[in-house]
């Protein structure tokens, strides 16, 4: 685990979509996960936007989001189908092997996990010819599916090549997960790891969970659950992940900085984590008294 590893998500930054990608690249970070209203936004229109972001070298790990696409039946399924498609055409355009799909929040949408699967599998399939990969995360907040259980289970049950599930350490946190789970879930089956953490320990209500996940969330290192964070990073270590990380750091006040100065932030947050893994690591190798080795 390296700083290639590690990726700003540009929903953290402020400015535009060049500022945003020359901060990232000017702390060393290679990747970063785009936001695609970064890029319809653009004042030059999406192939502006695309060149912008082919000139800059930053690789492009992933887009985000697209919103209650599971579930849904008749025109409203046909109606995010279309979306989706779209949204893939941006990832291609764009370079991004990912597109992500977060858990439904619709009062519209079923919690029937065989359709579930199959419409995964579904955007699964229409993904492959573009070279996209689909990433389904679950929400804390999510009508059918908030724990990243369930959206492993989904996963599993689509049993398709193409799509992985999103780990979110807030979505995790916010819900008190039981970590003990990520065992079940196959590294090669991860298509993303999102990292960000909070500042106070427990959440009173769904709409201090909103007003905390949209607003107040901060890098890992800097919240008071590194606790936990460092028990999720060392057992996706073990467990044998070697993908992408994405600080996914929805704070308010952070927009009110310039980039260059939150992606330091971002940058010491990389650290942070690599130490924790690190750390591991090092306990697991120091020798312990009567060992040969000490003698």
């Amino acid at each position: 685990m390296n700083l290639s590893n590690f990726g700003m998500d540009s929903i953290t930054l402020a400015g535009p979509l060049e500022s945003k990608l020359a901060a990232s690249k000017a702390v060393g970070f290679s990747q970063i996960m785009l936001w695609a209203k970064d890029l319809a936004s653009h004042p030059g229109g999406l192939s502006e936007a695309v060149r912008v972001v082919r000139a800059s070298g930053v690789r492009v790990t992933g887009i985000q989001v697209m919103r209650d696409y599971e579930g849904l039946t008749g025109p409203l399924h046909e109606y995010k189908l279309d979306i989706a498609k779209n949204m893939l055409q941006v990832c291609q355009a764009v370079g991004a092997p990912l597109l992500m799909v977060c858990s439904s929040t619709s009062s519209h949408a079923s919690g029937d996990m065989p359709l579930i699967a199959r419409q995964l599998a579904k955007l699964a399939t229409l993904a492959v010819p573009l070279g996209v990969k689909v990433g389904f995360e679950a929400l804390s907040w999510g009508r059918h599916i908030n724990q990243y259980e369930q959206s492993w289970a989904a996963v599993e049950m689509a049993d398709h090549s193409n799509l992985g599930v999103v780990i979110d350490s807030f979505h995790m946190l916010a819900n008190r997960a039981n970590l003990e789970n990520l065992e079940d879930i196959p590294s090669h089956k991860i298509a993303m790891v999102q990292l960000s953490d909070f500042m106070w320990r427990d959440i009173r209500s769904a709409e201090e969970r909103l007003e905390t996940a949209r607003h107040l969330r901060v890098f890992p290192g800097e919240g008071i659950h590194s606790s936990e964070l460092s028990e999720l990073l060392r057992r996706l270590d073990k467990n044998g992940y070697r993908g992408d990380f994405s600080f996914e750091v929805f704070n308010d006040d952070y927009l009110q900085l310039s980039p260059e100065i939150v992606a330091r932030r971002a940058h010491a947050a990389a650290k942070w984590v690599t130490d924790q893994v690190l750390r591991r690591s090092l306990n697991m190798r120091l020798p312990v008294p009567g060992h040969p080795m000490m003698a």
